[in-house]
């Protein structure tokens, strides 16, 4: 029998959203597929409890990124802040609620934790019947993420699924599928071509400098101390949906323009970052993928405190990547690599020995062929977990 599959994601960021929309490209691929419906969870809510979740993350994201790094930390704790959080989710989705009984899916995929956790109460109260699987987003794992009914969950990392195996969840109940990402990241790519259409010099390094979806972060410094660097560089800085930032750069580079492409947003980030050397941006788990499975190293700056600094962690103990701590010194830090190409080399090799841009087929082949039925925690279960996590 064919299956409907119904796939959520949340706005608060763009991760979740991409990760989704990867997977929804997959399973419309497989013809063991009769229906796919893709959405984002908080179009189905009340505005007020939207922009707490989308609008609200991205301002502290800009304003007090470290409030959210004590956050991140004082929540990573089994079912500590469950029992409320889910409560006030449930009472502000109605509308999705009805929805996904509506649909009335087989097989149920969430990229955020909010739509994972409406999706396992209706599972544990017997008001549907269907298998939750969860995606994480990014490579370590966080409290947030546990649900206590579900089928399956996909993690990025061995080192994940060794934390999860430890907390109590049954080993065959966790794939190692890495995160998923767009398929076209697996096209191939003429670099020089490329370079040539952009109006590069084919034989000249290019950084690609990334400001994110919503052009957030210090562009700006960091383009004014890439004048400072040493080699004969070319810059792509891609804004993304901030066109003022776009504007305000292409004035800054002025007569600069041969070592710098202003770009605003851009749906071929596959080609930018295959034709590029370095990659320079936040270390968010899905631009994280996607660079790694381009084989391109990257220069982390101004991770978010708690998932993207645990991120950044694991690219650097994986020789992927340079952290560049204080932006002053963006240009030293990159002269350095520019300096090695050996060194740059190795660092190209260890992300393609770590991505893993096969993802979503991974996990549509891993839920279309599993027969496990579904779990639900006990509360002996829950309580063992939070033991087994350590002290706060």
């Amino acid at each position: 029998m064919k299956k409907r599959v119904l796939i959520m994601s949340a706005g608060a960021g763009t991760g979740h959203i991409r990760a989704a929309e990867a997977l929804e490209k997959s399973f419309k691929s497989d013809d063991r597929v009769e229906e796919v419906f893709n959405n984002d969870a908080l179009q189905y809510t009340n505005k007020l409890f939207r922009d707490f979740y989308s609008k609200l993350y991205t301002s502290l994201v800009k304003s007090a990124p470290n409030f959210l790094g004590w956050w991140y930390k004082a929540s990573d704790e089994p079912w500590r802040t469950d029992r409320m959080r889910h409560m006030i989710d449930r009472l502000n989705t109605k509308p999705l609620v009805r929805f996904i009984q509506d649909f009335d899916p087989h097989i149920t995929v969430c990229t955020h934790f909010m739509p994972a956790g409406i999706i396992s109460h209706l599972i544990a109260t017997k008001k549907l019947q269907a298998r939750l699987s969860i995606v994480v987003t990014d490579f370590d794992f966080h409290a947030m993420w546990l649900s206590r009914s579900f089928h399956h969950y996909f993690v990025a990392l061995a080192e994940t699924k060794a934390h999860l195996g430890m907390l109590g969840i049954p080993e065959e109940r966790i794939t190692v599928s890495g995160i998923p990402i767009d398929p076209i990241f697996q096209q191939a790519v003429n670099r020089e071509e490329e370079r040539l259409k952009l109006g590069l010099n084919p034989d000249v390094p290019v950084l690609l400098l990334s400001a994110g979806a919503f052009g957030l972060g210090p562009t700006e410094f960091m383009v004014e101390r890439l004048f400072n660097l040493k080699h004969d560089a070319q810059t792509l800085v891609v804004c993304g949906h901030n066109e003022e930032l776009r504007q305000r750069l292409t004035k800054l580079v002025g007569n600069r323009s041969p070592q710098f492409k202003i770009l605003g947003y851009s749906n071929e980030m596959h080609k930018l970052m295959k034709l590029s050397d370095i990659f320079i941006g936040k270390p968010g788990g899905l631009a994280s993928s996607e660079a790694i499975s381009c084989g391109l190293p990257m220069c982390v700056v101004t991770p978010i405190p708690g998932q993207e600094e645990r991120n950044s962690d694991h690219l650097l103990e994986e020789g992927i990547a340079v952290k560049c701590n204080d932006l002053t010194t963006l240009a030293f830090k990159l002269d350095l690599l520019l300096d090695d190409p050996q060194r740059l080399a190795h660092m190209q090799a260890n992300a393609l020995r770590f991505a893993q841009p096969d993802a979503s087929h991974t996990i549509v082949n891993t839920l279309l062929e599993d027969r496990l039925p579904p779990l639900a925690l006990t509360k002996k279960q829950r309580a063992a977990m939070t033991l087994a996590a350590g002290p706060e």
